[in-house]
């Protein structure tokens, strides 16, 4: 079941983001978020944007949202997307469970244009985006360093 997010859902989405910031270059961010600051993240996204969660057999397998992509009032038509699955729950169309929920609450927002930035290589991640229309449009070479390496972002971009 897919459903809007909620503030109690921040113990849930922390474990499975921070096994991300933790194991993973998939994230930039380097420390594990805190349930306070993930409630105050999602509090302030979720008044703008929209957050959905995954729930199967009462627990979380994964959420999506879209935030700003600029703070600029022009960029106000774009946003950033993210989706971020469970360890072991890839594979088996949840993304694109979630990438559907995320395009119809997009389209309700009047939003122009998403943008997703992917980590690379992430070829997963790159087939899902892809397989909705999105379009690379950027790649920005050892723009990030953790794990004791550089690393490539790509950007892609969807019009919808």
């Amino acid at each position: 079941m897919i459903r809007p997010v909620k503030p109690g859902d921040a113990k849930d989405i922390c474990g499975i983001y921070n096994h991300y910031v933790r194991e993973t270059v998939i994230s930039f961010e380097e420390i594990p978020v805190s349930i306070r600051e993930m409630t105050e993240r999602i509090t302030g996204i979720s008044a703008k944007y929209p957050w959905f969660v995954m729930e199967e057999d009462a627990a979380l397998a994964g959420y999506a949202y879209l935030n700003a992509w600029r703070d600029r009032h022009a960029y106000r038509y774009a946003a950033e997307l993210s989706i971020y699955l469970k360890p072991g729950m890839e594979g088996k169309g949840r993304g694109s469970q979630l990438m559907r929920a995320l395009l119809e609450g997009a389209g309700k927002n009047g939003f122009h244009a998403l943008v997703s930035g992917i980590t690379l290589p992430n070829e997963r991640s790159v087939t899902l985006h892809e397989k909705f229309g999105f379009a690379q449009i950027a790649r920005f070479n050892e723009i990030g360093f953790k794990q004791g390496r550089w690393l490539d972002v790509g950007y892609w971009e969807l019009k919808l």
